[in-house]
């Protein structure tokens, strides 16, 4: 079923840029648009992928391709969930079934893949600072491009959003902002944004009344110059006093709508209207995440994406059982079953993420203990220096991000916690190489830019019965932050113990002793270790195995004890081997004096792309396979 590919209605079928869409008449948009979400629901129910936020955006995606002239005019995205329908429509139909497989398409708009995407995006809240930074240098290249920028409802909780915004209305450089609202961003959208937006789009009184200046403002176009002005003044002041247009325009924008997302001839003539609008401006769509796929319209959180076949007109899954149906628990559970264990013990525990309650497995806390545990929208910023809040007034809050997303809050991290000395508990998920999402979403870096901090503990489990003892210690200790790093994806099947045991902080454990060489892993890499032990061990081969646990602070003791009994060193690691685990190890061994090499396997200085994750192991060498390989070199041993 790899090679898959579904065959594309005669419309669709047709097309291989927006130039052969706009052969199209207007009235045959709507029949492309739903072979369109037919093909994605094909495509998607076989190979997987982000699936109903590219549902929501078909007719906004094909009225903008309509409507604009790209690649000329630039139009950016904002999260690349979105962005199945453009690329489709942008020549990647025939290549769409290797999408987020390794090798193969991006799930993600990426400038090196195409001309069409004006921007590389993954992370949220982006898309109108690039679509300013592009206007700008339209306007000094004095070109006549246009810049859109399409940002969902859930992007505008972060601050960076406003902040564009802000600087674009006082600029007043000539752009579109389309505010996708569905009230979803992967789990419903909160706070209080997501009510205003909310209670506009629901308002029948906002709606028959802006039915009326409408149908006004229509009436008048025979009437004298002076009239349409005043028509259209009465129309500015009714949409500024009852709708988001009062925020928006006091932000500088000229605010259009809600309009019906779904209405691909109303988007075609809004954004024909809207092209001949200076300034910036926003249209304000409403839209259904998963539209036209009952499933994904019911449950939009499951729903967000699908890694496993499903039936396109149930939503079945079509994974047969294996029989084995005991699958050992994913990391992320782990944390949240233990979160929920330790908060029940200790009544200061408090919990936040970023938008991410599934995904890093919060709402079992949220469900427990509702007034202690936080989703506080795609706002990681915000999220920490909460944290760093609670924390000064005695809480112990267990702060739950992605890795790749707590990039975003570094300063947060380093001013307003590490400083302070205040006991936040960093869980970060999605350490490592995560698969098929790809480079904007590998947690590659935390180690580094982490153990540069004063006042910070890095740490990393091997197992899942590592992980809840971490937490355990670190929910009792109070000298600074510690961070707890584990990747996504199951964790080993051990059997766990009900209890809970305190770990000796900076002291690491001893696997197995070996013969000559040496390998110190850290995190769950170290599985991958165990592994080519035991396949080194047939060529008798006998390496010492050493799992670190911290980064920071070392274990100096450990690390004592292996340089006498020790001719070489491998550090191994599930991050960048510049300024990681290895790089704090020969560090260690340098100030030491010892003339014992140390060879630091890690993450290259590269974009990795996607990939499983065990592909992409093995493509930079760290699978078990290249941990073999690289201790027979250093020893010598010929390698097949």
């Amino acid at each position: 079923m790899d090679s898959y590919k579904p065959i594309p209605g005669p419309l669709l079928g047709n097309i291989n840029s927006p130039d052969d869409l706009k052969k199209l008449k207007p009235e045959q948009l709507q029949d492309l648009c739903d072979e369109l979400r037919e093909f994605i629901i094909d495509m998607v129910s076989v190979h997987g992928g982000h699936f109903g936020a590219s549902l929501g955006v078909i007719e906004l995606t094909v009225a903008l391709h309509y409507t604009y002239n790209t690649p000329k005019d630039k139009l950016i995205w904002d999260v690349g969930h979105q962005a199945y329908g453009h690329k489709i429509l942008t020549g990647r139909r025939e290549e769409f079934h290797t999408n987020r497989k390794y090798k193969g398409l991006s799930g993600f708009p990426n400038r090196s893949e195409s001309e069409y995407d004006a921007f590389g995006v993954g992370h949220s809240s982006t898309s109108i600072s690039a679509g300013l930074g592009m206007a700008i240098a339209r306007d000094l290249d004095k070109s006549d491009k246009k810049i859109v920028s399409v940002i969902g409802d859930g992007a505008m909780t972060g601050g960076m959003a406003f902040e564009a915004m802000n600087n674009a209305g006082a600029l007043k450089s000539d752009m579109l902002v389309v505010l996708n609202d569905n009230n979803m961003s992967i789990d419903p959208n909160v706070g209080a944004l997501k009510e205003y937006l909310a209670e506009i789009t629901t308002t029948k009184t906002f709606n028959k009344m802006r039915d009326e200046i409408y149908d006004l403002l229509g009436h008048l176009k025979g009437a004298g110059e002076k009239m349409r002005k005043v028509a259209s003044k009465l129309e500015r002041a009714a949409t500024a006093a009852i709708t988001p247009g009062a925020l928006f325009q006091a932000l500088g924008f000229k605010y259009y709508g809600p309009v019906d997302g779904h209405n691909v001839d109303a988007l075609r003539r809004h954004l024909e209207d809207l092209r001949e609008v200076s300034g910036p401006k926003l249209l304000h769509i409403v839209t259904v995440k998963g539209k036209g796929f009952a499933p994904a319209e019911r449950e939009q959180t499951k729903w967000h994406a699908q890694s496993s076949p499903f039936d396109k007109i149930t939503g079945k899954s079509l994974v047969k059982p294996s029989g084995a149906t005991d699958k050992p628990p994913k990391y992320q559970d782990v944390f949240g079953e233990a979160l929920v264990e330790l908060a029940a013990k200790n009544e200061n525990i408090v919990s936040m993420t970023p938008a991410m309650p599934s995904g890093s497995s919060l709402w079992p806390m949220m469900n427990t203990f509702p007034d202690r545990a936080f989703d506080v929208g795609i706002a990681e910023q915000h999220a920490v220096t909460f944290a760093a809040g609670l924390a000064a007034e005695g809480k112990k809050p267990f702060a739950a991000l992605y890795s790749t997303f707590l990039q975003r809050a570094y300063d947060q991290v380093i001013h307003d916690v590490a400083i302070q000395k205040l006991p936040v508990v960093f869980c970060i998920d999605r350490a490592g190489l995560v698969g098929a999402d790809g480079p904007t979403h590998h947690g590659l870096y935390d180690v580094s830019y982490l153990r540069a901090i004063p006042n910070m503990i890095v740490s990393s489990p091997m197992d899942e019965q590592e992980l809840r003892d971490m937490m355990y210690t670190s929910s009792d200790y109070n000298d600074g932050a510690w961070a707890i790093r584990y990747p996504r994806g199951r964790s080993t099947g051990m059997d766990v113990r009900d209890d809970f045991q305190k770990t000796e902080i900076g002291k690491g454990r001893i696997i197995k002793e070996g013969d000559d060489l040496a390998i110190l892993s850290f995190g769950p890499i170290g599985n991958y270790v165990v592994e080519a032990g035991e396949a080194l061990a047939d060529e008798n081969i006998n390496i010492g195995h050493f799992d670190m646990r911290y980064a920071k602070p070392l274990d100096t003791d450990m690390i004592d004890n292996v340089l006498k009994n020790y001719s070489r060193i491998i550090t191994i690691e599930d991050g960048t081997k510049i300024g990681g685990f290895g790089s704090a190890v020969a560090e260690c061994v340098a100030e030491k004096g010892a003339a014992v090499p140390v060879k630091i396997m890690g993450v290259p200085d590269a974009i990795v792309e996607h990939g499983t994750q065990r592909e992409l192991h093995d493509e930079v060498g760290i699978g078990p396979d290249g941990i073999v390989e690289q201790v027979k070199r250093l020893l010598g041993v010929a390698v097949e």
